[in-house]
């Protein structure tokens, strides 16, 4: 008894096989699964390019993300070293707005969500501990959207309360800013995180917070050194800022008529920065007393002489003082002998009458109060020099010429008028036509991409994937596909023609072979057959009906 291999089928399985319906079946699934090997070759071809969605976050902040990315069903993957998760380009900036809106990421600090999670039971100084944790995640948080910041973090040094007022202290604030590749911060931007912070913290002033960088640079200038000078940073920026200023001026008006690139400017101002307060009287020459203000006049009269006996009846009423003295503003002239001149006073015999007047007058001042203020402009330098006129030749050859007196005299009075030229306060100004050195520019060709290897290098990947791919492709349809096709096109002929035509065609001087090649091909064959041999073709069909019969 012959024994059966190990790969031998069975007879259900073979006789299944070789039956018409088993050979169907088998041809029409490896024809579907030749149709998914094609279509995942095509798959992996066109595979996506990932780009970063977030980089640089906390192990929670991870967790989080790859758990929300799973439920939408989004792929994702990790960048070498593990510091970033990537996902397709064209679903990043989706997954970026559907992870905000769960609060993803939520970064490594706290903020005043911690206190929501209070637990009953927590000591006093259990919940200011948190509570100053909240304050400096919040702060931290704060810090972190300006747009320089990678990471920020705060420490905040909050002393007891106390009663005693020799005992209270000021609270301080440290921060440590971790900068973007390649950013600064000027300082109104540090003085901008100072404030903020001082701000945010009851009884902080602004000189006990402190400012660092990720490489221990001190950003805080609390106390504004000053250099040799005596100008605090804030001075020197002003003098740049406005010499700048100038020259951005001058640059702008004078472009349109010399072309881009063909003016150069540079401006020096000199700046005062001191404070000055003046105080003035200034008293005016005497004048004329007819045209002068009087501002008091005293005037006393006595008579000396003779005095006469009481008169009058003696009493109360005879008894009473003097009625005060009085006197004219004006004094009239001298009149005749023995008259006063306030009163006109008749003198008595043997007795003299005195008279003293004191006129006093307005002094006319002027009272006056200067305040000068700070960073006045005492004295402008500018330097201007422009290129020659580019002029082209009836040759085609440019040739630079030298602008004309006209034209510079133009160009010196638009600069005098851009700059706020002031001969008075000792301003000067240059205007030099000369031509630039290295003007002309070479042109720079592109770097071939061969030269480039990494452009080389990924231009390879990519067409090596889509050759890769194409050449799977073939071979799957020329080894697997076409030959399962042509199975089942061959399944599908009709079947060999009866044994009397093949009799018949064998007695014929032409011998036709017929071959079971297809029933397009049979067919053509026999209208072939019975163009060429019409008898032929006759006596078949004759021999067919003599057969049925």
């Amino acid at each position: 008894m012959a024994v059966a291999g190990e790969g031998a089928l069975t007879p259900g399985v073979a006789g299944f096989a070789q039956s018409a319906a088993g050979r169907n079946i088998i041809m029409m699934v490896g024809a579907a699964l030749a149709v998914a090997a094609m279509a995942g070759v095509w798959m992996w071809s066109q595979q996506p390019d990932y780009r970063v969605l977030f980089s640089n976050f906390s192990d929670r902040d991870g967790g989080a993300i790859v758990a929300s990315l799973q439920q939408m069903n989004i792929p994702y993957k990790y960048a070498e070293g593990g510091g970033a998760i990537l996902v397709p380009a064209a679903q990043v900036h989706d997954a970026r707005l559907k992870l905000a809106s769960q609060g993803l990421p939520k970064g490594g600090n706290v903020g005043f969500e911690l206190m929501e999670n209070q637990k009953l039971g927590v000591s006093q100084f259990h919940e200011q501990v948190n509570f100053q944790r909240a304050l400096e995640g919040e702060l931290a948080r704060s810090i972190q959207a300006i747009a320089q910041v990678a990471a920020a973090r705060v420490h905040l040094a909050l002393p007891k309360a106390s009663v005693f007022v020799r005992d209270q202290q000021k609270p301080t604030a440290s921060v440590l800013i971790n900068l973007h590749a390649g950013r600064s911060l000027d300082q109104q931007q540090v003085n901008a995180v100072v404030h903020l912070v001082a701000s945010s913290v009851p009884d902080l002033p602004p000189k006990n917070v402190s400012v660092i960088d990720q490489n221990g640079n001190l950003l805080s200038q609390n106390d504004k050194p000053r250099d040799a000078n005596g100008l605090d940073p804030t001075q020197l920026k002003y003098v740049q800022e406005l010499q700048q200023s100038i020259v951005k001026r001058i640059e702008s008006i004078i472009t349109p008529i010399v072309g881009a690139d063909n003016v150069r400017a540079e401006a020096t101002a000199d700046v005062d920065f001191s404070h000055t307060e003046q105080a003035a009287e200034i008293y005016k020459p005497n004048q004329e007393p007819n045209s002068g203000s009087v501002r008091s006049q005293q005037s006393s009269e006595s008579l000396n002489g003779a005095q006469a006996g009481a008169t009058g009846v003696p009493g109360a009423l005879s008894n009473q003082p003097p009625a005060p003295a009085t006197a004219p503003l004006t004094v009239p002239p001298a009149g005749a002998a023995g008259t006063s001149g306030a009163a006109g006073t008749v003198a008595a015999p043997g007795s003299s009458v005195q008279k003293d007047v004191t006129v006093n007058y307005e002094v006319d001042k002027t009272v006056r109060y200067v305040q000068q203020p700070m960073g006045g402009v005492k004295r402008l330098s500018v330097a201007v020099v422009v290129n020659y006129r580019r002029d082209v030749g009836k040759d085609g050859k440019v040739v630079m010429k030298p602008l004309s007196e006209a034209e510079k005299t133009q160009i010196t009075d638009l600069v005098r008028e851009a700059m706020g030229f002031n001969r008075d306060r000792g301003d000067t100004l240059n205007v030099v036509n000369s031509p630039f050195a290295g003007m002309d520019k070479e042109k720079i060709e592109p770097v071939p991409i061969w030269k480039q290897p990494d452009a080389m290098l990924q231009l390879a990947k990519d067409i090596g994937r889509y050759v890769l791919g194409i050449v799977l492709l073939l071979l799957l349809y020329f080894k697997i596909v076409k030959p399962i096709w042509a199975r089942i096109d061959a399944s599908l002929q009709p079947p060999a023609p009866p044994p009397a035509l093949a009799h018949a065609a064998e007695d014929t001087d032409d011998i036709v072979e017929i071959q079971p090649r297809g029933y397009e091909h049979n067919l053509n064959r026999a209208k072939q057959l019975a163009r060429d041999d019409p008898k032929l073709v006759a006596n078949v069909v004759k021999s067919w009906v003599g057969t049925n019969e």
